[in-house]
């Protein structure tokens, strides 16, 4: 009865129909009853109190007003048309603007009529006035029915020319309560419920669209956020606990003569402790007989790649091969580069297999791949084509993980009968909510210190007024045979955005370090992998002093000659970015710099606190929280994509104490006698499996 109900089609709802029922589809992916109740209100308003204009100091807050038109007006033509009602009470006037359904408001607003007027002030050329305001005829309006906080929805243009702004929308869920209360039942099991004293969920439901005070709507907050975190991690580590159950993997029993060799001869610096700690925990899972899936966590030059190499030895000690999957060829490149220098004389054969190997290249690597002689292969997205086939694939290292997509994932490690050990790395620092929800299904290492004799990076903040001084200080360096980049936001000159643009500002540093003296290069993405890969040889062998780029130099290069690094717009980037390219330098014995030039005009308040924290921090993981904070979960990079944050009440940053406790909680039930097949956990196994129908599953994320 209950689900059956509540999957009612939307559009049987009393006041709904067809046609209201496909804008409902269209612009919230409303379909059901169901789809309807769990559309929450973002904000609850006491419309038993009315404001005067002149009491209005915020354009934060919805306000409810009692004013009588003085004044109509129709301004502008065709699409640039609105509508403008001055309205005033005995303290002053303001303006109600229309920019749409002028034709359905025009002939409401007769002069000296009085209305009920509700909406959000927005302050604009030093005055305050309201856009697309509720209305309704003093003579209609009655506080005798209203309730004490009413619901505010998100609604868009479409809905509201079509009688579904926020206030039809509270109306209709209103109806849809008093018809459904009774077959609503719960989704947790009555001892979570009584040990957190959650309210039950109809009641739940009932208070988070109308509550009867302030404290009701928290308690329903509360029940409603943690069941959502509960589900959410109840599906990540249901996967985890069902693959650590039934997937087996290589046990690599033996830390042999190759680990051996180059930990007592070849290592090119001492291991940090953060290091050592690492490949003790994936030397554990290795062993286990159970397949390991760990995400290594590590900033930007705190060398992650010799870890990887490392344990890619463990996995040539037991005969088995080993393979490094990279996002670009430039990275690729490089890792190959490292790594072939890092193991010196050691008889171990290792293979770079790119979009621009060739046909004779790729056929040699491919036979030495199928008879075992090839024991490690560096590549790119070209690793995952159906033509690379391993003799035995034991270990799979993916670096900068979230620019591949699932699927070429999976596909890597589908290449062996039994999967391999994979090794999931990043130099984006992930916060704790987001790295127990984007990869809640993954054992998680840090390293959390950087390799001994390396100079934190000074970040300055500079100017439009610094430029000349900036390019002073430039070409002191240089002089003083050090190298420098200079990254771009864009690549040409836009019409639409104010930007500094790659080919305008080539020409300009071509005067300031004029050839000969100065060698000066540019890249981009619109180039052909060749001509990247010939730029950054170059740059890397020391011909050329300043590389003029966009962010495709974010990812991996490495050279420790370069300690310059100039972003210009630096208010365009997000802080991850910014913290990514500053990545760039600070690598080699030399004092760095990283200088953040931007418009100070331009820059907003969120601008400012990046900026602000890139030159007070060098700390990754003190970023990624700033990050977090200001750009909110769903924006981040790589975790849009994933279908994981699409969450309804709960939010990542605010509520990180409710997902720990949630975290624990399905812990806990997973782990208890018999888990989801428990009789006492029948509501949670229901509706986790209605879940698991209803959405793409998140699990399969890593």
């Amino acid at each position: 009865m209950q689900v059956d109900l509540l999957d009612t089609p939307i559009e049987y709802l009393k006041g709904i129909g067809p046609k209201r029922g496909k804008i409902l589809r269209d612009e919230l992916n409303i379909s059901t009853y169901y789809d309807l109740l769990h559309y929450f209100p973002f904000r609850h308003v006491d419309k038993s109190k009315f404001y005067k204009i002149n009491e209005i100091q915020s354009d934060n807050v919805y306000i409810q007003l009692k004013a009588k038109v003085i004044k109509t007006e129709t301004i502008g033509v065709g699409r640039k048309m609105r509508l403008v009602v001055t309205v005033e009470d005995d303290t002053g006037s303001i303006e109600l603007i229309w920019f749409a359904g002028i034709r359905w408001v025009k002939d409401k607003f007769k002069i000296n009529s009085e209305w009920v007027i509700f909406g959000k002030p927005t302050y604009f050329k030093g005055v305050y006035n309201i856009a697309h305001p509720e209305m309704e005829p003093v003579s209609e309006f009655s506080l005798i029915n209203i309730d004490p906080l009413q619901p505010i929805y998100y609604t868009s243009e479409k809905m509201k020319q079509h009688g579904l702004g926020t206030k039809q929308l509270a109306k209709l869920t209103k109806t849809l309560i008093d018809q459904v209360y009774a077959v609503i039942g719960e989704n947790l099991n009555k001892d979570i419920i009584n040990r957190y004293k959650f309210l039950s969920r109809r009641d739940s439901l009932k208070e988070i669209h109308y509550p009867k005070n302030e404290r009701n709507l928290d308690k329903a907050k509360e029940s409603l956020i943690f069941e959502e975190l509960f589900f959410l991690q109840l599906n990540i580590l249901s996967y985890k606990h069902q693959r650590s159950v039934s997937i087996k993997g290589f046990t690599f029993s033996v830390v042999g003569d190759n680990f051996n060799y180059f930990y007592s001869n070849l290592l090119p610096f001492k291991l940090t402790n953060a290091q050592k700690r690492v490949i003790k925990e994936i030397r554990a899972d290795m062993r286990s007989g159970k397949q390991m899936n760990r995400l290594l966590q590590g900033d930007v030059g705190s060398g992650k790649t010799l870890v990887a190499l490392m344990c890619m030895l463990i996995a040539v000690d037991n005969n088995f091969q080993s393979c490094l999957m990279a996002p670009t060829e430039i990275l690729a490149n490089q890792h190959y580069n490292t790594i072939s220098k890092m193991l010196g004389d050691m008889n171990i054969n290792v293979g770079l297999l790119t979009g621009s190997s060739t046909a004779s290249e790729r056929k040699k690597l491919h036979e030495e791949l199928q008879d075992g002689s090839l024991h490690i292969i560096i590549g790119t997205h070209a690793l995952i084509e159906d033509i690379v086939q391993f003799k035995n694939l034991g270990f799979v290292v993916i670096d900068e993980q979230h620019r591949f997509g699932v699927e070429q994932r999976a596909k890597l490690w589908k290449k062996s009968i039994t999967p391999p050990h994979v090794l999931v790395m990043t130099a984006t620092p992930i916060p704790r909510t987001l790295a127990m929800t984007l990869y809640g299904d993954l054992d998680v290492s840090v390293i959390d210190e950087l390799p001994p004799g390396r100079l934190p990076i000074k970040t300055i903040a500079a100017f439009e007024k610094d430029r000349q001084k900036v390019f002073r200080f430039v070409k002191k360096n240089i002089d003083e045979k050090r190298q420098a980049y200079i990254v771009y936001p864009i690549i040409e000159e836009s019409e639409t955005l104010d930007l500094r643009s790659l080919y305008e500002e080539f020409e300009n540093i071509k005067q300031i370090f004029p050839s000969p003296k100065y060698s000066i290069d540019m890249l981009h993405g619109k180039m052909k992998p060749a001509e990247k890969d010939e730029a950054m040889l170059k740059f890397k062998n020391g011909e050329t002093d300043i590389m003029v780029a966009t962010t495709v130099v974010e990812v991996g290069v490495d050279v420790p000659n370069a300690n310059i690094m100039v972003i210009e717009n630096a208010e365009r980037f997000g802080l991850s970015q910014l913290h990514q390219l500053r990545g760039r330098v600070g690598r080699g014995k030399y004092q760095s710099y990283c200088i953040l030039i931007s418009d100070y005009s331009k820059l907003s308040s969120e601008g400012r606190t990046r900026i602000q924290t890139m030159v007070n921090s060098n700390d990754g993981f003190e970023i990624a929280d700033v990050d977090l904070r200001l750009r909110g979960p769903g924006d981040l990079e790589g975790t849009a994509q994933s279908g994981i944050l699409e969450l309804k009440i709960a939010n990542l940053v605010r509520d990180e104490r409710m997902l720990v406790v949630a975290k624990n909680e399905a812990d806990r039930v997973l782990l208890y006698e018999n888990g989801l097949n428990n009789p006492e956990n029948i509501n949670i196994l229901k509706h986790f499996l209605l879940l698991k129908k209803k959405q793409k599953s998140f699990s399969q994320i890593s």
